[in-house]
């Protein structure tokens, strides 16, 4: 489920006999739960308005999802190796990197 750029996953409660489900690329714990598609949907959209509208009222900026930015640990040796082949290719490391992710996404 996606709604203005915040994306749900959702999972059945058999026991509850409820969906529940929460947003999954923010570090802002979004929570919401319906018990048919439809009060799903409503909810996770109703779940999202609400966070915007609190970060609003408290004068907070809402964490967006995925800046674009992203700081990674790998080792140094294949930071080299990739740093290289960069090179060789005349294309920046972050270009390399972002090309490598994609393929393998693909």
């Amino acid at each position: 489920m996606t709604y203005k750029g915040y994306v749900g996953k959702v999972e059945y409660d058999d026991e509850a006999q409820i969906f529940t489900g929460i947003v999954i690329n923010t570090r802002a714990v979004i929570t919401f739960q319906g018990s048919s598609v439809d009060e799903l949907e409503r909810e996770f959209k109703a779940s999202i308005d609400d966070y915007l509208a609190w970060c609003k009222q408290d004068g907070v900026e809402p964490e967006r999802p995925y800046s674009g930015k992203l700081n990674i640990r790998i080792k140094p040796a294949v930071h080299e190796r990739a740093a290289v082949q960069a090179k060789l290719s005349g294309i920046s490391l972050n270009t390399f990197i972002e090309r490598a992710i994609e393929q393998a996404l693909s």
